[in-house]
């Protein structure tokens, strides 16, 4: 179901974030709507409601996994704000059993979720974006996506072909004045700390949620006009690879 606030139409710049319920997601979604942007959020939680009525958004219950609750979101978000300057891609964590005993339905379930959530959305919103003569994404991806780590094959892989894809889309769309690229965290505060992965990263710490929400935002920003199909790691130096 999708929360649409009998509200006109805001002025304000709009953007959507999915995933937005908790952790990284919501701490995108708060620095967007503190910055000016008005939101549109999709959650499979329904506390995603709260959320939004607290940034003074709307809001959309469903998966992003689904193609027809984006087709949802996208639509309630154009009824509501009549425009739509940036979506910020949220994602989950796919099921990483080991490399070679995942299985073929958890590999299919992980294409869903990390990377054809992106095309999916790039589908639906694209042509909006096209018509305003600009428009701006941005994925949430990883760092694993340069250095994969055996203990999640699947996240490592997939987030590894939404980097092509991203290339691929700024390769097409940035003669159009639209931008894509990708947020790459490493250890972030939203999980727990582990002692080993503490150690591998030079800043002594795991970075913030509101600190990856303001990358996003920067992102998201015309002050990052000239910044498109890259990747940008935000992991306090863990990453060893040039």
């Amino acid at each position: 179901m999708s929360t649409i606030p009998a509200l006109a139409p805001s002025a304000a710049p709009v953007a959507i974030v999915t995933a937005a319920g908790s952790g990284i997601g919501r701490a995108m979604a708060t620095e967007l709507a503190q910055a000016g942007y008005s939101v549109s959020l999709l959650d499979i939680n329904g506390t995603i409601e709260g959320v939004a009525r607290e940034l003074g958004g709307i809001a959309t219950v469903g998966s992003l996994t689904d193609p027809d609750d984006l087709a949802r979101l996208v639509d309630a978000t154009l009824e509501h704000y009549g425009r739509i300057d940036a979506v910020i891609n949220g994602a989950g964590h796919a099921k990483n059993d080991g490399l070679l005993r995942v299985t073929d339905q958890e590999w299919h379930d992980g294409l869903d979720m990390l990377l054809l959530s992106v095309v999916r959305m790039a589908r639906l919103v694209t042509p909006h974006m096209e018509a305003a003569g600009k428009g701006a994404f941005v994925n949430l991806s990883s760092y694993t996506a340069f250095e994969p780590m055996g203990i999640i094959p699947v996240n490592s892989s997939l987030r590894a072909a939404l980097t092509s894809f991203t290339k691929l889309y700024a390769d097409q769309y940035a003669v159009k004045g639209i931008r894509m690229n990708n947020l790459m965290p490493g250890y972030v505060d939203s999980w727990p700390e582990d002692p080993e992965f503490l150690a591998k990263i030079p800043a002594g710490r795991y970075a913030t949620t509101e600190e990856i929400g303001k990358l996003a935002r920067f992102l998201v920003s015309d002050d990052a006009s000239y910044i498109n199909g890259e990747s940008i790691r935000i992991d306090g130096g863990a990453a060893r690879s040039l």
